[in-house]
Order: structure tokens, then sequence, then C-alpha cells
């Protein structure tokens, strides 16, 4: 009976497979050498492989186009990639290469928005979508946005006292905004409604009160937003259909109204038996929406998707090293990392999030159920389910061995480092690790450096006062 870890990966899931192969032994991510990086950078590390960015967006985007081709759909398709789910100067400049919109959410996005622009990054033709509760400052920071010439920059309304304050901030000038319906959320949800966005009930009568007759207000845009994402189910199509329905409600009364945002991001893989069908999902939805306006005879609306963690997730890892074994009782085996899960994945902590869980080496020893757990003092600062039933099954190794077992933990790029706090105080001041940047050259070669050492102990002292300024 074959009982390596090896053996327990190719008959359960098939492998290799996209993005994941073996070279001599060892794991690698997109044909990159994940033991050449550990011998060069050494653990614990984190890494940004940035051709994948554009890899994704250049698979939706060509989606949706031969969707529409193939359906003779009238509207366009508009890319936006939500600066929330990663802010960091490289993963935006490299999604600018791909001709992205960008999707903000609060006020300082503006401010990045506008160093992109002096910095000759993004132009002003660019879309613009505003998102989020506006406070004062949000709202002001678009106005200056708008009058460094964003002419395509779009306030999505959240709420329905937010088009007041802007005619307040500025007056007698024409304004271009969408508007966000809130979603009724799924059943096991702790409330009925979600908090943002206007209640889709309230939005065709505030539209004929306040918009229609605005000579101020232009109305470019429906949103909507299912957390959960895009997905063929029940409750997605439900929301989906009502959005719809609103929109071609009010697109017969406005005709300004050309754009209909969908809701919610693709979801990425978070496990190696992973299965989604894109391109179903994707012709599914220009089908229904060119059906339904046809049969309401209204032309077909330019869609537009938010997509963050799409974007970027599958372009991030997380890569530990296994300094111990501890075996609790006769069922529990412990592998002790050298860094903090909390810290450096909190998802697989506050929210039960689950990444891609590899070893890199010994492959070729057997497997053994285990548990994951960090070096803080916290109880809760471990992994111990995957999708192999609800257990962590990794090759057994010795403490005596030469060569430590390392793990990486895959497509942690969306969210990890700003929900963290990156550069910040961690837990039980444990440190964040190094940051590495991959990239491909013009010729195809492979190149990587260091984007930021792991802190270190003054770096954190700073910041708690400590070292004081001189």
């Amino acid at each position: 009976m074959k009982n390596t870890y090896f053996d327990l990966i190719d008959q359960t899931y098939y492998f290799p497979q996209e993005g994941f192969d073996l070279r001599d032994g060892y794991l690698t991510f997109h044909g990159v050498s994940l033991k050449h990086l550990i011998e060069k950078y050494e653990t614990p590390f984190r890494f940004i492989y940035l051709p994948k960015i554009g890899d994704q967006i250049k698979r939706a985007r060509n989606l949706f186009n031969r969707s529409i081709k193939k359906n003779k759909y009238g509207g366009k398709y508009y890319y936006c990639y939500c600066t929330k789910c990663n802010h960091f100067y490289h993963v935006i400049n490299e999604a600018m290469k791909h001709d992205v919109n960008i999707e903000t959410s609060s006020s300082y996005d503006i401010d990045l928005i506008l160093h992109l622009y002096n910095e000759k990054k993004i132009n002003t033709d660019r879309v613009i979508l505003h998102n989020g509760y506006k406070t004062d400052e949000y709202l002001e920071k678009i106005i200056k946005l708008q009058d460094a010439g964003f002419d395509n920059s779009i306030i999505i309304l959240d709420s329905l006292k937010e088009l007041d304050r802007l005619h307040c901030i500025r007056p007698g000038q024409k304004i271009k905004i969408g508007l966000r319906m809130a979603i009724n959320e799924q059943a096991q949800s702790a409330y009925y409604t979600s908090r943002l966005g206007i209640p889709g009930s309230e939005i065709l009568d505030f539209f004929r009160s306040e918009i229609k007759d605005n000579k101020d207000v232009e109305l470019k845009m429906l949103h909507f937003f299912v957390d959960s994402g895009i997905k063929d189910t029940i409750y997605y199509w439900g929301e989906f259909q009502r959005a719809l329905k609103l929109y071609i409600d009010m697109k017969k009364e406005c005709d300004s109204l050309q754009a209909f945002n969908l809701g919610g991001g693709f979801p990425i893989r978070n496990h190696l038996g992973f299965e989604y069908d894109y391109e179903y999902m994707i012709n599914a939805i220009i089908e229904s929406i060119k059906q339904t306006c046809t049969n309401e005879d209204v032309p077909e609306p330019d869609i537009y998707t938010e997509f963050g963690k799409y974007t970027v997730g599958e372009a991030g890892a997380i890569i530990f090293k296994v300094l111990e074994q501890k075996v609790q009782n006769d069922t529990e085996t412990w592998y002790i990392i050298n860094n903090s899960l909390m810290n450096t994945i909190p998802d697989a902590w506050s929210i039960h999030e689950k990444f891609i869980l590899l070893p890199l080496n010994k492959w070729k020893n057997e497997y053994q159920r285990v548990n994951i757990g960090g070096i803080s003092c916290d109880s809760s600062d471990y992994y111990n389910s995957e999708d192999l039933n609800q257990e962590i099954l990794l090759p057994k190794y010795s403490d005596k061995d030469k060569e430590p077992l390392y793990i990486g933990f895959f497509h942690t790029g969306a969210y990890q480092d700003s929900i963290s706090g990156y550069g910040g105080i961690k837990h039980c001041l444990i440190p964040s690790p190094k940051h590495v940047i991959i990239d491909r050259d013009d010729k195809g070669n492979y190149t990587h450096y260091v984007y930021r050492d792991e802190q270190s102990a003054l770096d954190m002292f700073k910041i708690l006062g400590y070292e004081k300024k001189k």
C-alpha cells in the first residue's frame, strides 16, 4: 500500500496541478524554486508573485469579452481592482499595467490615486468608483480628485444622506453618482439586511424625488454587493435578479443610467480540490442580463466587476519552518512553526478562512495527522483543519533529520497584511516576516528581491515609545 505524502496528494487531487509541481523533491510555485528562496532568504518569509496578478485580470477580462461577443451583448465590460484588498505599490502598479479601473473605500485611497497620478502611473481617463461610507474628508478628497480632471470618478452613494452632504460641499456643480442597493443577507446571518447601501425598497422613490429632475446630478450606475461572492446558488441569483429588476425600473426613467455593477467577487482556490466554472458563471450572467433587458425593451448596460481577492489572492504565500513536533497525547501531534499564525494569516484565526497548505519538502515520507501551532502564548494560535476530512495531513519527520520540514500557506495575497497591521506591533512582539517580491523579466526569467526585512526589536520599540525622538 502506498502511503507517502506524494501518493496521498496524487491519489486524492491529481498532481501536479496549476501553480504547483515538484522539482528534485521540492515544491515549486509557478516554476519558482521554493528551495532556492529558502536557502537565500531563510524562513519565515512571505512573498508575492506579481505575474499571477496579470494572469487573473486577463482571464476574467477574456471570459467576459468572449461571452459578450458570443451573446451579441450590447454593453461593454470594465474590470475594477479593489485597493482595500492589497494596497502595496508593487501590487497596484502591476494591476495598472493591465489597464484596470479602481474602486476606493476611504479617504486615504484618494491620496493614493493622486500619488499614482503624479507619478504618471494612472491617467485621468481611468474609471474610479468610490464605495464605502463617505465621511466629509472622503467626499472632499473625491471632489479634489475630480477637480484634477478625473471625469470618470463616480460616487456610489451608500446612504440617502450622502447626496445632501455632497451638494453642501459642491453646490451648483454636476456630480456623477451611483446607487448601492443593500442586499438581504443569508439566513444564517445575525441581521437581515446589510448595513451597506440603501434598501432596495427606498431607491426608486429616492431616485424620483432627488435625482430624476435634478440637473446637478447624473446617475450612472446601480451597484450591489454579495459578500459571499459570485456563486451559482439560489441566494446569489435571487439578489442578482432583485438588483437587475431595480436597474431596469430606473433605466426606463433615466437615460444617463448605463452601468450595472455585479455584486461580489469570484472565489479563489483555497484547496487542491477546488472547482469553479468561471466561464459558465460569466456566460450565465451575460445571458440573464441580455434576456431580461430584451424582454423589457431596454438596452443592455455596461457591466462592472470589482475584483480584489480574485486579483491578488492567488499571488501570495507565506513560508515557515517547523521548529519542533510535540506529542501531547495518544492522538494529537503538534508541528510548531517559527512565527505566529494569528499574526501572519489572521483570516485563518478570525473567520476560519482556509488556504492551500503544502509541505515544501519530504514528499516521499509517510504522512500523519497533525495540528499546526504558532509560537505565541495564545491558545488560538493554531491551524488544524483542511479539506481532507477536516484534518491536516503532513509528512512525518524526525527531529534528528539534518533538514527540517518546511511548510507553506498559499494564496494568502489578499487582506492578510492589512488586517494584521503590516509593519506595526504584533501579538507577543513576534516580528513580521521578511517580505519578498517575485517577478519575471522581459525574457521570462524570474527575479526576486527583499521588499522589507523581518521586523527588528528596534522597529517595535520606536512604535511603542521606548526609542525617543531626538
